[in-house]
């Protein structure tokens, strides 16, 4: 018995966007028809012109649950990430206490989880120094791959990795990497500042010019799989698509955050657009758009990465002393296609950046697209309705964003997860390991 049809005129399936009855029995879909076709089901909903896309997946996002829930939680994490039509996101190993290191850390965290989550939740583990031993246990306990940091992640119980130890990292488990790159020796000491241009320059594009060549050196070392996280020098591209060229087994993402925010009118102390690496200017978004839209960037996760009022320092509005980090988990959709569609990207592309592609990095091959056999896990959306970001409309745990005041083209109208309509209430999301 077919449990939902769904129809809309705007349908992004296989081949790109159609007319379509989408058809839900158990979780999954198991058909995808004419848009007129005659069904029965036990429910019907026809969109019209509001678009029927699947999913999000967002691999790149800090939930901080246990340790640090005052700054997010899995609750609230996952509420947004529903509310801004994300169906899937894999944790980061940091700012949870303790960090996702080893195989009882990620047992406490999914401990910490259980029960609260509102979409499917999988998780990265941790590569830093002196774990190496413990990294294949861990990927048996089901974690996505490992991050690793080249220069400080802001909290000391995740150190960086050295070149040689990222190489030894690799050489310890055939995983997917994903890697902060930052070179310490690029960085300077940020001085106190209201002014984004200071903080701007202690962090230049050869910080990760330098260390997207040291990780691509490892690949080549070690035969392993990198992927650059959170690109946002354009100035290190070359760079990835010469190792691209070599065969290696390098990829690379970026943010919206990146693609439309410009350095030059972030204004004195406004310090909700401090993340690292930073926000650079429009010349620079241009190039990143570029090699989105011919494949050398892979896709486009919100490095969700949120913190306290007080930690972002508003009160003095000083960069240096500011936690970085963008909260977007809830906005990434709108803010992407806002910015895609005067570019003359379509929802297609939208969906293959944000949603397929991702994905395919961690190997979720259920999630992500509309096709007979992947979980029905879908958005409402209306791709020509306008609203203004009012951070008391977040659902993140502390509703502090870069967008707010922004006019956005775009509205999640429903977000199901597995046929069922995802409402705030009873959480269903569940666990997600690696498939083998």
């Amino acid at each position: 018995m077919v449990d939902l049809v769904l129809r809309s005129r705007r349908a992004i399936v296989a081949g790109g966007e159609r007319p379509a009855a989408v058809s839900v029995a158990a979780g999954r879909i198991v058909a995808v028809d004419d848009y007129a076709a005659d069904l029965a089901a036990a429910e019907e909903v026809d969109l019209g012109d509001v678009a029927l896309l699947p999913g999000l997946v967002d691999t790149h996002v800090h939930v901080n649950e246990p340790g640090r829930t005052e700054w997010e939680g899995f609750a609230t994490a996952t509420r947004a990430a529903a509310a801004g039509g994300v169906t899937a996101i894999v944790d980061m190993p940091l700012n949870s206490l303790p960090p996702t290191v080893d195989a009882a850390a990620l047992a406490v965290k999914q401990d910490a989880a259980r029960g609260q989550i509102h979409v499917d939740v999988g998780f990265w583990g941790g590569a830093i120094p002196g774990n190496a031993g413990a990294l294949p246990a861990l990927h048996a306990a089901g974690v996505y791959g490992f991050k690793a940091f080249l220069a400080d992640s802001g909290v000391p119980e995740f150190p960086p990795l050295s070149p040689g130890q990222l190489g030894d990292a690799l050489r310890a488990v055939d995983a997917q990497f994903v890697v902060h790159a930052e070179d310490p020796d690029h960085l300077h000491a940020a001085a106190s500042s209201p002014a984004y241009a200071d903080f701007l320059a202690s962090r230049p594009p050869d910080a990760e010019h330098a260390a997207v060549a040291t990780a691509i050196a490892a690949a080549r070392a070690t035969g392993g799989r990198v992927h650059i996280l959170h690109l946002s020098a354009a100035s290190a591209l070359p760079l990835i698509a010469e190792a691209k060229a070599e065969g290696l087994r390098v990829t690379a993402e970026t943010c919206p955050h990146y693609l439309t925010l410009d350095a030059a009118e972030i204004p004195s102390g406004a310090t909700e657009f401090k993340c690292c690496p930073p926000i650079r200017d429009a010349a620079n978004a241009d190039r990143l758009w570029a090699a989105l839209a011919d494949g050398l960037i892979t896709c486009v996760v919100s490095d969700h990465s949120p913190c306290t009022p007080e930690l972002k320092r508003r009160d003095t509005g000083d960069f240096a002393a500011a936690w970085g980090g963008i909260a977007s988990v809830q906005l990434g959709l709108p803010v992407i296609w806002t910015a895609a569609r005067p570019r003359g990207h379509t929802l297609s592309d939208v969906v293959s950046w944000m949603a397929r592609r991702p994905a395919d990095l961690v190997g979720l091959h259920r999630k992500g697209r509309i096709a007979v056999g992947a979980d029905a896990d879908l958005v409402a959306f209306d791709p020509e309705a306008d609203f203004t970001v009012d951070p008391v409309r977040l659902h993140h745990r502390n509703p502090v964003t870069p967008y707010a005041g922004k006019v956005l083209t775009g509205v999640v109208r429903t977000t199901w997860l597995r046929g069922r309509t995802v409402t705030g209430d009873a959480p269903r999301g569940v666990f997600l390991t690696r498939e083998v």
